[in-house]
């Protein structure tokens, strides 16, 4: 892998050495956003460590299909106000031909 680092990361008291190939700053700030939550998740009940990893699992699942979605609908509109754009464009165009 080219311009990768070593990163070491600690998530849920587990040390973890990891490749980085974006910078080691932006995984370890993802390890500290999931050692978070799973510390957050082992609060709030009696759950064990693969079950606390499940459920922050299911949460950035939850949130990255929650984006997906605004994404698209996102897309959607801009999609729309493209084609609008272009036919007016269009419209401006075969006007300013005819004249």
């Amino acid at each position: 892998m080219p311009n990768t680092e070593t990163v070491r990361v600690t998530i849920f008291n587990q040390t973890y050495t990891l490749l980085a190939s974006e910078g080691a700053a932006g995984v370890q700030e993802l390890a500290q956003m999931v050692d978070d939550l799973m510390r957050t998740i082992a609060r709030s009940g009696n759950f064990d460590n693969t079950r606390t990893a499940v459920m922050a699992c299911l949460h950035f699942a939850d949130q990255l299909r929650t984006l997906q979605r605004e994404h698209d609908a996102l897309k959607s509109v801009v999609d729309e106000k493209a084609k609008h754009l272009d036919q007016l464009l269009d419209g401006v165009l075969a006007a300013h031909a005819g004249q």
